[in-house]
């Protein structure tokens, strides 16, 4: 992958799994075409300056700092695990997940009917999880002696074969369905585009993480907000600027008529089944709303 690009040429890592699905519809709404060859771990970008690779997201904090790729995008509960904290650059913080866009919970849980209560009342037991390192440092801070097993898999059915478990959870209804009770919460968790020190420190490449940051970033912002437009008459325009939320302010258009206006506005997609009978009922006509790619500040 890298001794044939062009030096300015940037190397994402992208996260396979789980996230795959979630990242390539990201980066559609950012502007990029991205598609995934069958059987291919090299995702093909429309933008010739960017090779793109998939890794599983526990590799690719560690493929960051190691240079073998200069940035991808992965859960912050692995670069913690991997403890790479202070050895990435963090661009930014992208809250979107593999089922909702709900941050990741790395919860400790046992049976609903274990009489455990606290963490300290596992001294002694046996954890499995995952997240290994986190979870050892956890309990080493509480002073609680445990052994921290790693799970390959279907986690949730260990608790009742050990003593704990720590697992991940969006929603808590894996937790639920498995009749299990959270002790306590390890570590909440987003993704994160990160990137390599040296590769940061590329004037070329810094400027092209930082543009696929923003459109990122605007990416995520869009998708809990809507357009709306509207005609209004004239001697209407005020009580229709009254109804809009106070912190937006509108483009107002002049229409052929010179009686009327075009209004448009940027909202919270929550807002819009309040506002448009509202608007309506005080002339506004022609009413409008349409879903955004993105929003840039």
């Amino acid at each position: 992958m890298t001794d044939k690009l062009p030096p300015d040429t940037l190397r994402l890592g992208m996260p396979s799994g789980s996230l795959q699905n979630a990242t390539v519809d990201l980066f559609a709404k950012a502007g990029y075409r991205v598609s995934i060859p069958e059987r291919s771990v090299f995702p093909r970008f429309d933008d010739p300056k960017i090779s793109a690779v998939l890794f599983r997201a526990q590799e690719i904090s560690r493929y960051v700092v190691d240079g073998i790729i200069d940035c991808g995008l992965t859960g912050h509960d692995w670069v913690v695990e991997n403890g790479n904290e202070n050895d990435v650059i963090e661009l930014c913080e992208l809250e979107y997940s593999r089922a909702s866009v709900n941050p990741v919970r790395w919860v400790l849980a046992v049976p609903d009917e274990s009489a455990i209560r606290r963490p300290e009342d596992l001294e002694g037991g046996i954890i499995a999880t995952e997240l290994v390192n986190t979870t050892r440092r956890y309990f080493q801070q509480k002073g609680v002696n445990v052994t921290v097993e790693f799970s390959w898999g279907t986690t949730e059915i260990k608790a009742r074969l050990l003593d704990a478990i720590v697992d991940a959870t969006e929603t808590g209804s894996s937790i639920r369905a498995n009749n299990l009770r959270i002790i306590d919460t390890l570590l909440t968790s987003t993704t994160r585009f990160i990137a390599n020190k040296d590769a940061w420190n590329n004037p070329a490449k810094r400027e092209k993480m930082e543009n696929i940051a923003m459109l990122l970033r605007g990416a995520i912002a869009a998708r809990s907000k809507v357009g709306l437009k509207m005609n209004v008459p004239e001697n209407k325009l005020d009580e229709i600027v009254r109804i809009l939320p106070a912190e937006k302010s509108p483009t107002v258009s002049r229409l052929a008529d010179p009686e009327w206006v075009a209004v448009e506005v940027i909202l919270e997609d929550r807002q819009e089944r309040e506002l448009i009978p509202q608007l309506r009922r005080a002339g506004a006509t022609g009413i409008i709303t349409y879903p955004l790619n993105k929003v840039i500040p």
